[in-house]
């Protein structure tokens, strides 16, 4: 089984070990990568990074289950939770199949980094071991460029 994931959102690829939260950078929850969106204001929508089922959607994170049984979350942000959905708008429900490069939240980067927040998106495949996945630090994505490649 291999499983292609795409970034969900435009910006620098930073890798988990710059995501301000222990629970990302020691990949506690899953190996994975993270995308900084670019610091021009204004809303973007987040894309799915999986085809898939959406298992858990807030507006701060979401969770595809892919066809392999395989979960990949997007975290919007970190401690953005406190925001309570604040400048978020989902654009799907939990329990609605997407294809790979579906929007299902939008938001505004720089609002977040307004309140003091980083605005770092870290994309995990959940339950794997840490260096699992490998991806290119220092890369430029936009929405549905290959972001990395789990299993073989």
């Amino acid at each position: 089984m291999s499983l292609e994931v795409v970034s969900p959102v435009a910006g620098e690829v930073v890798g988990l070990a710059a995501v301000p939260d222990q629970v990302f950078s020691d990949e506690l929850v899953g190996a994975g990568t993270a995308v900084e969106p670019p610091a021009a204001e204004g809303r973007i929508e987040v894309v799915a990074p999986v085809a898939g089922a959406l298992v858990k959607v807030h507006p701060h994170a979401f969770v595809v289950l892919g066809a392999e049984g395989v979960g990949v979350l997007v975290h919007l942000g970190i401690d953005t939770v406190e925001l309570l959905g604040e400048g978020f708008e989902l654009l799907r429900a939990e329990g609605d199949t997407v294809e790979r490069g579906t929007p299902v939240v939008a938001f505004d980067p720089a609002a977040v980094r307004r309140r003091g927040l980083s605005a770092v998106c870290p994309v995990v495949v959940l339950d794997t071991a840490p260096g699992a996945v490998t991806g290119t630090v220092g890369a430029q994505v936009r929405p549905g460029d290959p972001l990395f490649t789990y299993g073989s």
